[in-house]
């Protein structure tokens, strides 16, 4: 099984996925420990002292202004943990909870929060040991980091509230913990707030949206040229040097890609033959211009992403020469922003997906198809009503591209008087990214259908596209005919899409795609 190695630099997206999503083991450097140690010194040396320090010996939030004694100080860190585990809703997904743990783990391994060596290695353990704890849907508004989740979190470190066991059945943490052998922590000065003060959350999903995302740009491009082959579109607009000419580089790609993918179809080119036309329309011409913006949309994103990967978010921080400082950087707006970004893109490349489809499907927009590309139009309906569902997702994706992270609304009395509302921000980009891969998964049941039906007309596809043809067919996407049930064929569809058959069938034949 894979490792992921912890150090006190920060780590790489693709950690965050091998551990959210397939279950790599964690260890913590020699190195990061030690630094988990010496950091812990300067907060026994400031517990000790009789001036207050936040999170060490006052109370939180609005409630700072109170000096806590010593043999309080235990029960402040339980009573934070137990009080701000106030989420609601149905519980989320077991990979974003795995992120969610895996990143508040970098944080307090970096030596910057101030817990104990002990309490770190209980937080990898219980990763280790697939025990993962029920976060709920809502509880956070993305500042003073994701509290509600991350208390969660913490809960079950505690032995309390419960967890989800390898097995997937829910119980009660503590006896999770005791069937693994990991003994609940006894939280000490500043830990509590240690494992709740960060933007883990919201990370987390950026991470995996950015991998999920990149795979569907690739997907989409190969569906975009399926469907101009089939439209016997022209392929002249994705030259190289036209697209030089406006250096966006995720343009470039899309272009490329769709080149690679069209290479040696007889098919394209032949929009001057039937019904003569100077020039594809939008949906067909634009497709790298479209992709491509959300392509660099992306790889902003994906510098947010590092940056954050790279920090130690928590309030008060432990600095090098020994000082703890408030600060405000589990605001969660760097991180908001690209998730509400992100969610446009994929809105957009939807939208233009589900153009194109539409366009397949009307006789007098589709040069020669068949309406609706049914087998025998009025007596069956073809794939009149996959549009009608495709429609409705790019619909739903619209409402999902209106950002959260410009809303703010004030907590804890005013003092936390602006938050990022980032957690919301990831969760709705969750939905879109699953709804933008069942939108391309249309269009690609649409076009290899449409591509199809012009090559039992004498035409011939491109190698990669036959390619993606006898893939899909093999994964259950089934090709013309008369009517039939549709739901399982789109089933397959999106199912060979997400899983990277789609990306996987053309470059058997392009090599690698962008």
């Amino acid at each position: 099984m894979h490792t992921v190695v912890v150090e006190t630099s920060g780590l790489r997206a693709e950690d965050v996925v091998a551990v959210a999503r397939d279950a790599a083991r964690v260890e913590l450097s020699k190195d990061a420990l030690n630094a988990v140690a010496a950091a812990r010194r300067h907060i026994d040396e400031l517990a000790a002292k009789p001036d207050p320090v936040y999170g060490v010996s006052t109370g939180f939030g609005a409630l700072a202004v109170r000096h806590i004694s010593p043999e309080l100080r235990a029960q402040l860190q339980r009573n934070i943990v137990r009080s701000h585990a106030a989420g609601t809703g149905p519980a989320v997904e077991r990979e974003v909870v795995r992120a969610l743990m895996f990143l508040r783990l970098k944080t307090v391994a970096s030596g910057r929060t101030g817990v104990r060596p002990e309490v770190v290695q209980t937080m990898a353990d219980v990763l280790n040991a697939g025990i993962t704890p029920v976060v709920h849907e809502y509880g956070s508004l993305g500042c003073s980091g994701d509290l509600a989740p991350l208390s969660h979190c913490a809960l079950t470190l505690m032995g309390e509230g419960d967890a989800e066991g390898p097995d997937g059945t829910v119980r009660p943490a503590g006896e999770l913990l005791a069937e693994h052998g990991i003994a609940p922590v006894e939280l000490r000065e500043k830990e509590g707030l240690a494992l709740l003060n960060g933007t883990d959350g919201m990370l987390g999903m950026l991470v995996m949206a950015c991998a999920d995302l990149a795979r569907l740009h690739t997907s989409a491009d190969i569906t975009a040229a399926l469907s101009l082959e089939a439209l016997l579109g022209t392929d002249r607009v994705l030259a190289p040097e036209l697209h030089a000419i406006r250096p966006h580089p995720g343009q470039a790609a899309a272009a490329a890609n769709m080149l690679k993918v069209l290479e040696g179809s007889g098919l394209t080119g032949h929009h001057q033959d039937d019904a003569p036309r100077v020039q594809d329309a939008y949906s067909v011409r634009c497709a790298p211009q479209v992709a491509g913006a959300g392509r660099d949309t992306l790889s902003h994103a994906r510098t947010v992403a590092e940056r954050e990967l790279a920090a130690a978010v928590d309030n008060p921080v432990v600095l090098p020469d020994g000082r703890v400082e408030s600060n405000g950087n589990f605001h969660g707006a760097p991180v908001a922003y690209v998730l509400d970004f992100l969610a446009i893109a994929a809105a957009d490349l939807a939208s233009i997906s589900e153009r194109r489809t539409d366009r397949l499907l009307d006789k007098n927009r589709s040069h020669g198809l068949p309406p609706f590309l049914a087998h025998d139009a009025g007596v069956d309906s073809g794939l009149m009503i996959a549009q009608y569902t495709q429609a409705a997702l790019v619909s739903e994706l619209k409402r999902l591209a209106v950002p959260a992270s410009a809303d703010s609304i004030p907590s804890s009395a005013m003092q936390e008087d602006h938050v990022s509302m980032g957690w919301s921000a990831a969760r709705k980009l969750r939905t879109a990214v699953d709804n933008l891969t069942r939108v391309v998964a249309i269009e690609l049941y649409a076009a290899a259908r449409a591509v199809e039906l012009r090559e039992a007309d004498g035409g011939t596809a491109s190698p990669a596209s036959r390619a993606v043809l006898a893939a899909a067919r093999d994964a259950g996407v089934g090709g013309p005919g008369e009517d039939r049930f549709l739901s399982p064929d789109m089933a397959a569809a999106e199912v060979f899409v997400r899983g990277g058959g789609l990306v996987a069938a053309a470059e058997s034949v392009t090599g690698p795609l962008a």
